[in-house]
Order: C-alpha cells, then structure tokens, then sequence
C-alpha cells in the first residue's frame, strides 16, 4: 500500500467521523392498551404472528403498498458486491451500472428511469440526503461510493411518490440507508483481488458509560440505555480494474458514530470523511471494439479521471411516549468533485480533443423536524404526523475545457444558493379491523440565487413552489392478503442554471428557462400474500406521468443536465421472498416498464421511444445459510434491451451477469470469503449511448453511433475476516 494512503488512513483515524443516524418509523409505546390510538405502522400487531428469517421484511401489515419494504442488513454478508452503490440492488426493480470510473456516481435504472447518476430517486444514508441539485455533473447526483456495506443494518425503499415525508427527486421512489448503533464483534476484513484489488476495513464498538448523560425514567417509559454507544470504522481501496489504462482508484473512508438510548428515547451524534481518485475509462465506440480497432477495455482519452471528498458531521435526537413522538436531525456537510471526461473524443475542438472538467465545492446544512400524535378520529384510532425540512446548499460550481487535465477556457463559472424547504402533514386512521387509510400533502418550496462571474447576465434569482396530496388506501388483510391503492403527486427541481441563465454561456445566444419545480404525478394498485408458509408475494400494477424528462448532455460545450419533454410510464412488479428450507432462501424479483414520451416527434427528434428507459430487469438470488460453517450466496442479474435512439432505430443488447460468494467459518473467529464475480465471464455492456463522435482530428464525423462502457470480465476476490 502507499505510504500516501497509509498517512491519510492515519489523519482520517485521528479525525473521528461519522453519518446521520435514521429517522426510524415510530411504533406504539410500550405499554399502551390495544385500544389506544395507534401510530402509523401498528396495525400489524392484530395480525397472526409470522416468523420471518429472510432478507426482506415484508410481511402482511408491515408497509403501506406493495412496493415498499426493508432489506436486512445481515443479507449483504451473503451478497457479493461489485461495487458500494449495488447495494441499491436489493431494492427490488433496481439496477446500477457504471459508464465511468468507479469513485464516480453510479448510474440507477427504476421504473423505466434512466436514473443517470440519481435523479428521480431519493436517497438518504442516516437522514441526510445524498442527492446533490445543482451539481457539477448532473441534476440529483447521488455518490454512494462511501457507504461500508457491513455497517448496513437496513435499507427500507418506497417506490412512487405516495408519501409525504419525502420531497425533491422522490418521483421514482426513495431509499434510506440505516447503519447500525453497534456491532457484535469487532472485526477486521482484508480483501485481495485481481487487477491490484486491495481493501482493508476495520469496524469495532463498545459502550462508553462514563460519557452516558441519559435521564431518568420517566412514567409509561422503561429506564433508558444508560450507555454510551460508540462506532468506529476505517476503510482502505485500492484497484486498478480490467483497463488499459489502469484506473489507480484510491479511496480512504471514515466514519465515527456516538449514540444512547432505546427507539423509544435516544440520540446519536455522528461524522464521515470520505476522499477518493481516480483515472476512468469513459465509454468508447462500440464500432471500435467490433472491428478490433480498439480493445474492449482500452480508452481513447487515457487523461479522464475525477476526485470526490465529503466530510460531514450530523446529529438526531428522538422521544416517544402514550401521547406520541417527536423528532428531529441536523447535519452539515462540506463536498468536492472534479471530473474530467471526453465523450465526443475529437468533434468539437480537432487541435484540443473535447475533454472537459467539471468541477464543484459545495457546503450543506439542513434538518428536519417532525411532531407526531396518536388520538382518535371519529372515535377511531387514529395518528398525525407533520414535519418540516429545510435545506441550503452553497455551491461553486464550473464548467471548464481542457487538455490533459489542464484548463484551457471557462465556459461558465457561478456561485449558487439554494434553500428548499418541505412542510408536510399526513394522517393516519384505522376504520375497522381490515381498512386504514394515510392522507397527506406536501407542499415544496425552493428559492435560488446566481452570482454568474464567466457570464454576468445569468446572476439573478428564481423561485417555485409545488402542493402535491398523497393518499394510500390499505385493505385486509384476508386469508393473509392485503390490497393496497396508492397516488400521489411527487416533484424533482431543476439545476438552478436552468433556470436562472438568460445565456446560454457556450454559444452566446438567449437561453430557454425551465421551472424550478417539475411535477409528477403516480398511481398504484397491489396485492400482498402469505398464504404459502415461507413465501412472501406482491405484485404492483404501476403508472408514473413526469411533467418533464431531464436528460445529461455529455458534449463537452454543454456539460450538464437538460430537460426533454413529458413521458407517461406503467408497468408491473413481481417480487417473491421464499424460505424454501431451513437453510435455503430464495428471492425473485421482476420487473416490466413501457415507457413513452407524452407525445411523439418532441425534443427535435423523430419517435416518441425514451433513450435508455430499460423495460425488463430480473434479479435472482438463492442462499444457503448456516449449513454448518459455511455458506453460499448465487445472484444472477438480467437487464433487458433498451432504445438508445428516440426513433427506436438504435437498441442497446440486453445483460445478464452471475456472481457467486462462498463463505467458511473457519473458526470462532476467523472467516474466509471468495467471491466470483462475473463467474462465468460474460462480456456484456454496462450501459450503451447513442452518441455523435469524431475519433481522430482528421476523421470523419459519426453522426448517429453507440458508445459504450464495457462490464467487468471474471473477477475473484478473496477476504479474510478476523472477529475480536
């Protein structure tokens, strides 16, 4: 390892940090009669009780649609994982991919969304958001490369836009991230793998009572933990990759946790410093690569790369009791990124090459929160919650050309502030033993200003406001069946630039203004069963209609996201959880999408097809668990063909990917781990592009081709896990 890496895992140790614990749904006190007004998620307590050892909780009474549900976290011991971000891929329906380097912001697909790299998907780790607005890169740029998957306890998701706690880029659904108070065992992982794969993690807890400041018991509430929490991590990456040109990713992560007390009273104070580099292999084009031209792991620009950082410190404070609960969080984060790419090789600027960087510094603080009630409606039980959010974010963002790395023109340069803010209310009611209804609404406001320095005529301001009713019907359940009815009006907003720029800054002519908020609009019915012991089924029949698409532009004088027209989406989701055996689990998701502009022949291209709207995606899980001292995890991953082109005349092939993890207690406390990723070496494309290039300075232009970012060829990774 570098000694470069090894001061910086030593500064990050000496640091301490951490991330913002999770806003967890509220239950009913302890103690509280069965008649008493009962929160949001009680009603499962009247239901036959169901054991449940799985890697979903999903059970008869444990959500509010067919859609939504909790991944446990001890499932990802059993998963192997390419790459931080695929954790997203337990959510059912949900693929990620890469088109770059791997310290850059995955690439999501749900629900017929081409994602790019989070737009359109809310995603929280702890409470704090990810999604970034106004980013260098694109609209909602979500990096999750800083999350530690062992430290994961769960991850609940919620498709479609029928809930009120959640606001900007909620549209396609949202996910929270939970990490865990304490662990177990200390432990230490050391993981070797090809292509100069190295990883090191250490993750250790213990209790801290000299530091606990808990109060004392108080009536209809037990004594609270009267223990200080703490929770540590440090993580080490390295990794070159299948490329050429080796990728030198380098990664340093830490992360610190303080927390006391019960879900019934407790807080928990927390900080991260996360820091990567990296050089990437950008798509290239595919014509290359099927004439031998170019290798299928070789890149025209070998200069393209990137860096990304976070340090953030954040804090939650809870209490329950008979008469309800209250919440609230705070964070404050400082974020960087540079990236360089080169997409269009030689077509823009023949002496230079396009390669452009993107670059932001951006400080965020925000919090939330949220009252809630537990009473009677009509002599019913009943519960309300209302909550309000705000966020501002301070960026410096810019757009430069470049060569190499080096700047050679400011295209545009600004400073941007952006405050949004979410109130919301939402209401529970049990009418009878078999119906309870939520009804809420949200209402969304954000303001910007711009201080343009490249472009003084796009400094101003803008602002939007948006008032969106959520509603979600619950019925049952029957013969361990439960229907569910859900809609609900959702938003995403706009890259400030967009909205404010009267310039467009790389040509000099009048720009189009967007609106700072877009809506959506999404409807769902499901159905829920259990009555085949050890199977848990739901189907979800779906429509989601977005007033607007936002679509990245990868030419180099533009940079950045841009709105196309409006699309209407419907589709089905079939997932099935099944304990086949003692030590036999068995997950299968499917997912189907059509996914079409509103009307044909918009956005100046002919056809009313969505680029890159993925319409089938299949996942297929089987795990052996416990089975003496071993255990084996299969996952098999299929995404279907896509249009690259508005007119369907370009078509991207479909992929289907297999990886395997075996692990071995070899004893107490030593642990062996092998994964095969990509077992059976399937070359297959992460994800391809309808793309105009030019490859050389002298060459001829490609109006209409494909790029692509190849998948990973057989990897084998092998880690060993010592327990303290």
């Amino acid at each position: 390892m570098p000694e470069s890496l090894r001061l910086k895992a030593l500064a990050l140790a000496l640091l301490g940090t951490g991330i913002d614990p999770a806003w967890a749904q509220s239950s009913a006190p302890p103690g509280s009669e069965s008649t008493a007004p009962l929160p949001v998620q009680t009603a499962q307590s009247t239901l036959p009780a169901v054991l449940v050892t799985g890697h979903y909780d999903t059970a008869v009474g444990s959500s509010d649609a067919a859609s939504e549900g909790v991944v446990e976290g001890a499932s990802l011991q059993d998963i192997p994982l390419l790459r931080p971000g695929e954790v997203l891929e337990t959510v059912p329906g949900l693929v990620v991919t890469q088109h770059s380097g791997d310290g850059k912001a995955n690439q999501y697909f749900l629900r017929g969304y081409n994602l790019d790299h989070g737009t359109d998907l809310a995603t929280f780790v702890d409470g704090v958001p990810v999604n970034m607005p106004t980013n260098a890169h694109g609209q909602g740029y979500t990096d999750l490369n800083f999350l530690i998957p062992e430290l994961i306890d769960t991850v609940g998701y919620r498709k479609g836009p029928y809930y009120p706690q959640y606001g900007d880029f909620a549209s396609a659904g949202s996910v929270d991230i939970h990490y865990r108070d304490s662990l177990d065992n200390d432990f230490a992982n050391l993981t070797l793998g090809q292509d100069g794969y190295t990883r090191f993690l250490f993750a250790g807890s213990c209790g801290l009572a000299e530091f606990s400041c808990a109060p004392p018991a108080t009536e209809g509430l037990p004594a609270t933990q009267s223990t200080t929490r703490l929770l540590g991590a440090l993580e080490l990456l390295e990794e070159n990759g299948p490329w050429t040109s080796p990728e030198e990713l380098r990664k340093v992560n830490g992360l610190v946790r303080f927390s006391e007390g019960t879900s019934e009273r407790g807080w928990s104070v927390d900080g991260i410093v996360y820091d990567a580099h990296w050089n990437s292999t950008d798509q290239v084009p595919l014509a290359l690569i099927d004439s031998g031209e170019l290798g299928r792991f070789s890149a025209l620009n070998p200069t393209d790369g990137g860096n990304s950082g976070r340090a953030l410190v954040s804090a939650e404070w809870h209490m329950a009791d008979a008469s309800g609960y209250l919440k609230a969080s705070g964070y404050v984060e400082h974020y960087h990124l540079q990236l360089w790419s080169d997409f269009t090789y030689y077509e823009l600027r023949p002496a230079t090459g396009d390669q452009f960087e993107q670059e932001e510094h951006r400080n965020l603080v925000g919090g939330k929160l949220a009252k809630g009630w537990y009473h009677t409606l009509f002599g019913l039980p009943s519960s309300t919650e209302v909550g309000l959010q705000v966020r501002h974010d301070a960026i410096n963002v810019a757009l430069f050309d470049t060569e190499a790395r080096r700047v050679f023109a400011t295209v545009s340069n600004e400073n941007i502030g952006a405050t949004e803010s979410g109130l919301y209310v939402e209401n529970t009611t049990h009418w009878n033993s078999w119906f309870r209804s939520l009804l809420g609404v949200r209402g969304e406001e954000v303001w910007m200003q711009a201080t343009s320095d490249s472009t003084p005529a796009n400094s101003g301001s803008a602002s939007g406001s948006k008032l969106d009713p959520k509603m979600s019907l619950i019925f049952g359940p029957w013969s361990r069946t439960e229907f569910f009815i859900d809609a609900g009006r959702g938003l995403h907003s706009n890259d400030a630039r967009g909205v404010i720029d009267r310039i467009d800054p790389t040509t000099g002519l009048p720009a189009s203004a967007v609106p700072a908020l877009v809506g959506s609009f999404g409807r769902e019915l499901g159905v829920r069963n259990e009555s085949i012991p050890g199977l848990q089924t739901s189907l979800a029949l779906w429509s989601l209609n977005s007033d607007s698409e936002l679509v990245y532009n990868a030419d180099s004088d533009i940079g950045s996201t841009s709105p196309n027209a409006a699309s209407k989406r419907y589709g089905a989701e079939w997932n099935n959880h099944w304990i086949a055996a003692d030590h036999l689990l068995v997950d299968l998701d499917l997912a189907w999408t059509h996914a079409r502009f509103a009307e044909e022949n918009q956005n100046g291209a002919l056809g009313d097809m969505i680029p890159n709207a993925v319409s089938k995606v299949g996942i297929c899980r089987a795990t052996i668990v416990n089975f003496g001292s071993w255990a084996l995890g299969w996952e098999t991953r299929y995404i279907g063909p896509y249009p690259l082109s508005q007119d369907g005349t370009l078509t991207a092939s479909s992929a289907l990917v297999t990886n395997l993890r075996f692990r071995d207690d070899l004893t107490k406390r030593v642990s062996l781990f092998v994964d095969a990723l990509n077992v059976f070496n399937r070359p297959y494309y992460d994800i391809e592009y309808q793309q105009d290039y030019r490859v050389t300075p002298k060459s001829p232009i490609v109006p209409s081709g494909i790029t692509v970012h190849p998948g990973e060829p057989r990897e084998l990774r092998v880690t060993l896990s010592l327990k303290f």
